[in-house]
């Protein structure tokens, strides 16, 4: 109960709710990348997953590790249902998206509950011309995957990012694909790359339906790779994840660990920072 309680202040954050009783904003839920617990998670997947809850989450974004239950999605989905979590999406290759695999993973991930696969990374991403044939690649995805209820998306890096705003590899994959297909900007390579995440989430209305929220300090920063402890306008981006992006789920994601900390003692840290930051955003 002592986490719901805490989780209060930023359900009204992400709600757009006031004292005055404003009339509330679709509500964003908080899910983390199992990436960043790649390591502790081996020695006990079960126990990490129940560890996430208690932190507040609501759901998890998968990246290839599943435990025990590679083989046993159905066992997968109840042990979620048990802690309380929902599957925010998956980071998918392409190959394994590829006609002959097609069914097999959209099954597995189908019994999960999970409608949200997103490509994490494509070496055609690298270049404004060869992403326009990554986008055509994804906007045929987008086609095929909507029959089963599902949704394709593409997660950036910095290389994603790279060039003249409105000429970037981003933006030839974003003008070449559906509305339905995700932009996952990963906020701390949009930034590590030079480039305003809240002004993408702006330039793509409604694109923006999961994201990473990671602290990427530029290099030779003094700043900690951990949300609000690294400068960047957090209380902006949330701002336009709901008002601009279409955002059904904030995802954190942890890369580095400061300080000799622990993966999930970075990830409750980031969490924490967060919740701060939304709450002062909604004082002022």
């Amino acid at each position: 109960m002592k986490t719901k309680r805490a989780m209060l202040p930023l359900i009204l954050v992400l709600l757009g709710a006031s004292a005055h009783g404003a009339a509330p904003q679709t509500a964003p839920r908080l899910a983390v990348q199992l990436w960043s617990v790649k390591d502790e998670i081996r020695r006990d997947f079960d126990g990490m997953l129940a560890q996430i809850s208690r932190l507040g989450f609501q759901g998890v974004e998968f990246a290839g590790q599943f435990g025990p239950y590679r083989q046993d999605p159905a066992a997968l989905k109840a042990l979620l249902d048990k802690n309380g979590l929902q599957c925010a999406g998956a980071h998918v290759m392409l190959a394994q998206l590829a006609p002959h695999r097609l069914e097999a993973t959209t099954a597995f991930y189908r019994l999960l509950g999970c409608t949200n696969l997103v490509v994490p990374m494509d070496p055609r991403g690298a270049t404004p011309g060869e992403s326009a044939g990554l986008a055509r690649d994804l906007a045929a995805l987008s086609a095929t995957l909507a029959a089963n209820g599902m949704r394709i998306g593409y997660h950036n890096h910095a290389q994603e990012m790279a060039g003249t705003v409105g000429g970037t590899p981003w933006d030839v994959i974003a003008q070449g694909t559906p509305q339905e297909t995700i932009l996952q900007q990963d906020v701390g390579w949009t930034v590590f790359a030079g480039k305003d995440p809240i002004s993408y989430v702006r330039r793509y209305p409604g694109r923006t339906l999961t994201i990473h929220f990671k602290a990427k300090p530029a290099a030779g920063s003094s700043s900690k790779p951990i949300i609000g402890q690294d400068g960047a306008d957090w209380a902006g981006l949330v701002r336009a994840v709901r008002e601009a992006g279409g955002t059904e789920w904030i995802i954190v994601e942890q890369e580095e660990y400061p300080d000799g900390m622990g993966q999930l003692e970075s990830v409750a840290a980031s969490l924490a920072g967060l919740r701060a930051l939304m709450v002062n955003a909604a004082a002022k």
